[in-house]
């Protein structure tokens, strides 16, 4: 009983001496506010989903009751009101980067519609500008197509339609781009930071000789590295959950009808998982360059291929089955079903074993790498 007593005093006591390493560094604490705030809220209104203000010109041939209500329809907020111009002029301001989309309406466009004929409009896209012309295209198509059809249904009968569709979208009515941004942009920075943290903090005890401190002390490998999954996974996890409140709830203003408890402690046992790979990372890199750029190499695959960008269904079944093995993918899951769809544990308890087994897997490594480099350094 005294020597479990004795590991978790020590391990409590080493802690909190990381939370005060961490208060010493100002770095890391504007790169917690940072990515718990301005990071969520621009990624939330970055969206290349969401086409907002883009240039357009219009070569209004036909001068038409219909070419008008097209016109009149291409407006803000997702266009720039639509610029004339001339026929000649048309390469001209794509040439020179001034507009994205220019629309070609013909000559007798209003009289071939009337006719029943298929008309042609010829619509230019700026392809550099990738975001807004995948889906500016679809915009303005759409837009046309409504407008034809409202127009020619005051001159003749519309066609019955086969099936009539009637959509419901769930979880996200308005699909609004930003709500879904915000989330994932929360659940990449919880991995960003839970690996970043815990990582720096070993490196910076090597940088800064305290490791040899450390050495001589009556604590353990064990301890040592518990302290600091416990210490680092306490931080992400507040700032995680206040941010959720403050900045996705409040200050973007997005529903999450999911509970944040349940997120919460998804969240701190990924944290766990987290915070070991971070570890392992700080055993391998000998300085804080070394570990930024091997970072690198692991955050970026974990968090695109693990389903928060991507649905994980378009992915090659190579990747799926290696990404199986991540933590990432699992946390990402459960974490969009509890906050998204107000899932329960009786629907996520499977993520949440995976993301425990799997944890437990990399803290063991950790550990015994941590341990392999406390003895070469005592050597």
């Amino acid at each position: 009983m005294g020597r479990h007593s004795s590991h978790l005093h020590n391990t409590w006591h080493l802690g909190i001496k990381e939370f005060h390493s961490l208060l010493g560094d100002p770095t890391m604490l504007f790169l917690i506010l940072f990515m718990f705030s301005v990071a969520i809220y621009s990624d939330a209104h970055s969206k290349p989903e969401s086409l907002h203000r883009a240039s357009i010109a219009v070569v209004d041939e036909d001068r038409s009751q219909l070419s008008g209500r097209i016109l009149d329809a291409l407006q803000p907020p997702q266009f720039i009101p639509p610029v004339h111009v001339g026929l000649a002029d048309m390469d001209k301001g794509m040439d020179a980067g001034l507009h994205t989309f220019v629309l070609d309406i013909p000559p007798n466009f209003q009289r071939d519609v009337l006719a029943g004929r298929a008309p042609s409009i010829q619509l230019n896209v700026d392809a550099t500008r990738q975001s807004q012309a995948q889906t500016g295209t679809g915009y303005i198509q759409s837009i046309i197509n409504d407008e034809i059809r409202a127009f020619a249904a005051r001159y003749r009968a519309a066609a019955p339609a086969p099936v009539k569709l009637v959509p419901r979208s769930l979880f996200n009515p308005n699909l609004n781009a930003s709500w879904f941004a915000a989330i994932t942009a929360l659940i990449n920075n919880v991995t960003q930071l839970g690996i970043l943290l815990t990582g720096a903090a070993l490196i910076r005890e090597r940088e800064h000789g305290t490791i040899e401190h450390l050495l001589v002390m009556p604590v353990t490998p064990l301890e040592i590295m518990l302290s600091k999954v416990w210490s680092m996974g306490v931080v992400v996890l507040i700032a995680s959950s206040l941010s959720l409140q403050f900045m996705v709830k409040g200050a973007l203003g997005v529903t999450v009808d999911g509970s944040a408890v349940l997120f919460g402690l998804g969240t701190l046992l990924y944290l766990f998982a987290a915070a070991s790979i971070g570890i392992y990372m700080g055993t391998l890199a000998r300085n804080m360059p070394q570990f930024g750029l091997m970072s690198i190499l692991v955050l970026l695959p974990l968090q695109i291929l693990s389903g928060a960008l991507t649905p994980r269904e378009s992915m090659p079944d190579m990747v799926r089955w290696l990404m199986s093995f991540a933590p990432t993918t699992h946390y990402v899951s459960l974490a969009q079903a509890v906050l998204f769809r107000n899932a329960g544990l009786d629907v996520v308890w499977p993520q949440f074993l995976m993301v425990a087994a799997i944890g437990a897997v990399f803290f063991a490594l950790a550990h015994q790498r941590l341990r392999r480099t406390i003895s070469t350094m005592q050597g």
